[in-house]
């Protein structure tokens, strides 16, 4: 039997569903869920936060799909092994972290100082039995 979850308990009762970030989001469903990236673009095009955009997600109960940082399973599809990690990325996520985790926010900026991609970032997270989180949109 497949466990159902329900993404909206994770908030308060009556927290309200942010109806413009709701449109945006079932535009771009697909299989009841939506992408890392798609749910960024939201959050770009409409100027709001990515926990808003996060929680709606959540209240309307779908799922994310294809994290950027090749997580939620994804990430055995997209992450390749990495034998020895740069020094100065290894030394970069380190500074970052916080409760021995990197926070998904700052994996981006790790991401955009060093201009690599994300997945680079989580490549190298996972070599050091790095995890990240806190999700910038809630998920994790």
């Amino acid at each position: 039997m497949k466990r159902i979850k329900h993404y909206a308990a994770k908030h308060p009762e009556g927290t309200e569903i942010n109806p413009e970030i709701a449109q945006a989001i079932k535009l771009k469903l697909s299989d009841n869920r939506i992408s890392c990236a798609a749910l960024h673009k939201i959050v770009n095009e409409l100027g709001v936060s990515p926990v808003e955009t996060g929680k709606t997600l959540d209240l309307l109960d779908h799922r994310i799909s294809k994290c950027l940082l090749g997580l939620f399973g994804y990430e055995k599809k997209i992450l390749r092994p990495v034998q020895n990690p740069e020094p100065e990325l290894a030394h970069s996520i380190k500074t970052f972290l916080i409760a021995k985790a990197l926070p998904c926010a700052d994996a981006w900026k790790i991401a955009d100082d060093f201009k690599i991609t994300k997945r680079r970032v989580a490549e190298v997270c996972d070599a050091l039995k790095i995890k990240i989180k806190p999700c910038q949109l809630g998920a994790f």
